[in-house]
């Protein structure tokens, strides 16, 4: 399979069919990424359009020193941020919410080997850590998002936010903790893996 970087060096030559294959295999990802930002279809769809014609208008810039994943995540989280701050409404979603859910709506397991018990246990224990993600200061939810969520490298993230790698990882250890003291004060006997 090509690569992200091969496919947008043939972009870099006005390839369409490379441009079209980079939206297909990013759309859907990107779209979640930027939908937990604005929790609004219309505004994500809205930021998803923007970023890739801002991919396309700006291919002559793109650099292969970088990721083509890292590129195109930090014009996507820039315009979202943007969009916040020309709105200032932007709400968190929840991690697990998926677009047909409640807003507090327990989410179902698929696996249906845990005993009723167990499953409630199970619900109960993500749906609170799901809450605790969103009581998070941005600062810290939006790294442990792209980290644990969108599974981003260090690397990735440094790139997209900006931020020195020692924050990176000073962010990321702290907001863990601070899930860890959160996750504790609902269930002060149980060990908590975050």
């Amino acid at each position: 399979m090509i690569s992200d970087e091969e496919l947008m060096q043939q972009v870099q030559h006005e390839n369409h069919v490379a441009y079209t294959i980079l939206v297909k295999r990013y759309q859907p990802r990107l779209y979640k990424f930027v939908f937990r930002y604005t929790r609004n279809h219309q505004d994500a769809e809205d930021i998803i359009q923007e970023t890739f014609l801002r991919v396309y208008r700006g291919r002559g810039g793109y650099r292969r020193i970088a990721r083509f994943s890292t590129w195109l995540y930090t014009i996507a989280l820039n315009l979202a941020k943007s969009h916040y701050r020309k709105n200032s409404k932007m709400v968190m979603m929840s991690i697990h919410s998926r677009e047909d859910e409640q807003e507090h709506e327990v989410p179902e397991l698929s696996d249906q080997h845990f005993y009723p018990d167990e499953l409630t246990d199970n619900t109960l224990m993500m749906s609170r850590l799901y809450q605790a993600i969103e009581t998070l200061p941005a600062e810290f939810r939006e790294v442990i998002l792209m980290r644990d969520l969108y599974e981003l490298t260090y690397e990735e993230i440094e790139s997209i936010t900006g931020l020195p790698m020692g924050t990176v990882k000073s962010r990321i250890s702290r907001g863990r903790s601070r899930l860890q003291d959160i996750m504790r004060s609902y269930a002060p006997a149980a060990k908590i893996a975050v």
